[in-house]
């Protein structure tokens, strides 16, 4: 499936808030870059539509964690947070934070394809998340953690949830790292075998 049919089929799965979530994805697809805003400038998927890939990857990947660990938590749930934890890379409607590189030395030479927009009004990411999200879609406090606290401790400032993260923040930590280095970077999964080999010799 391509990933415009994968984000269809994550859609489906909003029930309960499926007025806010959809009037939050008409606004979206509408009036912002969400459709082909990158994921980053220079680093993973800094291509067109590699922020929409992303999300979608990340709500996949925390939809089966969901199902192996949680089963508890709504897929609504996961599909909100999944799909809309890095939301706030599209800037804000009509002034997307990325825009493309002009500077063919950058592009060429540091692989930056895009920069960030100088006139954006400067944000945290996460928090810029939880703020568009929040107009539209009312949320649990455990989604709203997750939101803003996904990045993990990648991040100092997140420091501060350090061992008072809900299950759900924990998942969409996991997800989002796994998504981005396993399945955007292509890691291979190899089995440990280095005991073995020692153990053997």
């Amino acid at each position: 499936m391509t990933v415009k049919e994968r984000y269809e089929e994550l859609k489906k799965k909003i029930v309960k808030r499926k007025e806010e979530f959809d009037a939050f994805v008409d606004m979206l697809e509408k009036k912002t870059s969400w459709l082909t805003s990158p994921a980053s400038t220079r680093f993973h998927l800094n291509s067109e539509g590699g922020l929409l890939e992303h999300s979608v990857g990340v709500a996949e990947t925390l939809l089966k964690l969901r199902e192996t660990l949680a089963p508890q938590i709504s897929e609504e749930s996961c599909v909100i947070v999944g799909l809309f934890h890095d939301v706030g890379k599209i800037g804000m409607p009509g002034k997307p934070r990325y825009l493309k590189n002009t500077n063919q030395w950058e592009v060429e030479k540091r692989g930056m394809t895009y920069k960030v927009n100088p006139e954006e009004t400067y944000m945290n990411l996460a928090v810029r998340s939880l703020y568009l999200i929040a107009k539209y879609i009312p949320l649990s406090d455990s989604e709203a953690q997750a939101i803003l606290y996904h990045d993990g401790q990648y991040v100092e400032a997140n420091k501060e949830v350090a061992h008072r993260e809900v299950p759900l923040t924990l998942l969409v930590q996991f997800a989002d790292n796994w998504t981005a280095c396993i399945y955007e970077e292509g890691r291979p999964i190899q089995e440990d075998t280095d005991y073995y080999k020692k153990e053997n010799d």
